[in-house]
């Protein structure tokens, strides 16, 4: 509408609009991981700081796991919902959310109680860790969930606030773990604060998780939750075994070594995993309003994040070792000398994220 004497404004034209608004979504999607990642970089940093290399290695034991954990309740809870719930109506939405969260508050509740046992069984370094873990899985999971839930309804907004919240909840959270010195009192913190965020997206979403049907959600995506769940594991399993054999063949300092470098590439991988969060849901939407466009968009999307790793890790072997130290304090003399692996390896899953955002939006978890 205008008012008297303005002239009418001529509308955008449709693909404009679109591009725009793939933009702003692709904004916030690398926003919210932003968020999240710097909270996760510093409480890296300050465990190898505060801890030492070898304590280090356990807390990164812990971390791979909750890695392979996340990745379980990615396949089966909001893998499928992203897939099939990006742009459909509200009312849709809300009830896939309300399932596909209980799911992922279901899983983190079973795998949960299994590290718990696992930890009070093992004791010593390892023990209290993965005990502290398990009892913080829930709330990490579920506040997970809520990300993936306002990415597909395309209200990234939502997501990067929650993650804010679970940086500003970090803080005396930490300082509390920085007192007492352990691995298991900056796992507990930092799974707190998460827990913090997880009851914060209810307050955003108004939706409550109902674990009660995730046996029916289950059911229903089981042609794509089995195979994405299948996936997911097989990739993030394979960082585990890597990390539980570095742990038992060269010792638990090896591991956090390789930590250390995967720390250094933390803010491209913050670009990386930002993207993620939205490439699927956006491919899904280029599938419905252009289908001939998502060959190219999928190109153009794994070629540009195996760039950028190439470039990032360049960067890194140029950086002076005062910087690296004063960064990873004395994780860095071991970190440094593997900087040039784990950025080939960070290129080669950029690369392969473009073809897999495009199967999923085609559904093809075959």
């Amino acid at each position: 509408m205008t008012t008297e004497g303005e002239k009418p404004r001529k509308a955008a034209p449709p693909a404009r609009s679109a591009k725009r608004a793939l933009v702003g979504r692709l904004s916030w999607g690398l926003a919210d991981q932003a968020a999240s990642s710097v909270s996760n970089f510093v409480v890296g940093i300050y465990v190898a700081r505060s801890l030492g290399v070898t304590a280090f290695g356990v807390f990164s034991l812990a971390w791979v796991t909750y890695g392979v954990v996340l990745n379980v309740s990615r396949g089966l809870a909001t893998d499928p919902l992203v897939v099939r719930f990006s742009g459909v109506p509200e009312a849709s939405w809300r009830g896939a959310v309300a399932r596909s969260t209980g799911t992922a508050l279901g899983v983190g509740a079973a795998i949960g109680a299994v590290c718990l046992v696992a930890g009070l069984g093992l004791g010593g370094r390892v023990g209290p860790a993965f005990a502290a873990l398990g009892v913080m899985l829930p709330g990490l999971l579920l506040q997970d969930a809520w990300r993936f839930a306002f990415f597909a309804a395309g209200t990234g907004r939502k997501a990067f606030v929650n993650d804010v919240v679970w940086g500003v909840a970090l803080v005396p959270a930490m300082v509390v773990a920085a007192r007492v010195g352990s691995v298991a009192a900056f796992l507990l913190a930092w799974g707190a604060s998460a827990t913090v965020a997880a009851a914060y997206g209810y307050l955003q979403s108004g939706i409550r998780p109902r674990p009660a049907e995730a046996r029916g959600w289950l059911r229903e995506q089981r042609d794509l939750g089995y195979r994405y769940l299948v996936e997911n594991v097989s990739l993030s399993g394979a960082s585990q075994v890597r990390a539980y054999g570095l742990g038992v063949i060269v010792g638990v300092g090896a591991v956090g070594a390789v930590r250390g470098a995967e720390l250094l590439l933390g803010p491209f991988l913050a670009v990386l995993m930002g993207l993620s969060l939205v490439t699927v849901p956006e491919a899904a939407r280029v599938l419905r309003q252009a289908p001939q466009q998502l060959g190219r968009f999928c190109f153009l999307l794994g070629g540009g994040q195996a760039a950028g790793a190439l470039l990032w890790g360049s960067a890194l072997l140029l950086m002076p070792g005062r910087l690296g130290e004063l960064a990873l304090g004395g994780v860095w003399h071991s970190s440094s000398q593997l900087i040039a692996q784990i950025t080939l390896s960070v290129a080669g899953a950029g690369l392969g994220t473009g073809a897999a955002a495009g199967l999923r939006a085609l559904g093809a978890a075959r």
